[in-house]
């Protein structure tokens, strides 16, 4: 099956009435925070996104994205692959009152005034979730091994005595 790239904007209500399926690609390009959140994006994004009802009759928007970047190690400051990998389920809302009534499996899909979502937007918040807080090698890749890993010392300080200020308050308190 050929790729093909993927639509800006859908409408949620309209695609999940005609039970349409989307596979294609969003270019890197049109997501330049996750651009600027690794070193380099290694591929455009391969996204599947499916659309239904669900037995309550919500609108359903299911999909996956799957992209390879490279990150820095925080360990070493080298260089490594890493694949970004997600699933998500989101049904359309229209105000917050909504959002409220949604099954905890869904998570709310904000559209704009004439109900539609942008589609790079959804993926691009979707693989910035995706992303390691701190990215690291897997341990044993990594040149920094666990028992070269110091992260400083404590030095120890001697307290200096000094007198007391409230010595003088204790005297007084004696002569009573």
């Amino acid at each position: 099956m050929q790729k093909v790239k993927l639509p800006v904007e859908i409408d949620p209500f309209k695609t999940a009435k005609r039970k349409l399926d989307y596979e294609g690609f969003l270019e890197i390009k049109r997501l330049p925070r996750f651009s600027d959140a690794t070193l380099k994006v290694n591929s455009d994004v391969d996204v599947w996104l499916r659309f239904g009802t669900d037995p309550q009759g919500l609108v359903v928007v299911q999909g996956k994205a799957l992209t390879e970047v490279e990150l820095e190690c925080q360990r070493c400051s080298e260089t490594f692959s890493y694949a970004v990998d997600v699933e998500f389920t989101y049904s359309p809302v229209c105000d917050e009152s909504q959002v409220e009534e949604l099954p905890e499996d869904y998570e709310p899909l904000q559209l704009n005034e004439d109900n539609y979502f942008l589609v790079a937007e959804l993926i691009e918040d979707e693989l910035l979730l995706a992303l390691p807080i701190i990215p690291k090698h897997p341990i044993e890749d990594c040149k920094v091994q666990q028992n070269e890993q110091v992260f400083g010392e404590i030095d120890v300080v001697e307290e200096e005595s000094k007198p007391n200020p409230f010595a003088v308050l204790q005297s007084l308190k004696k002569k009573d």
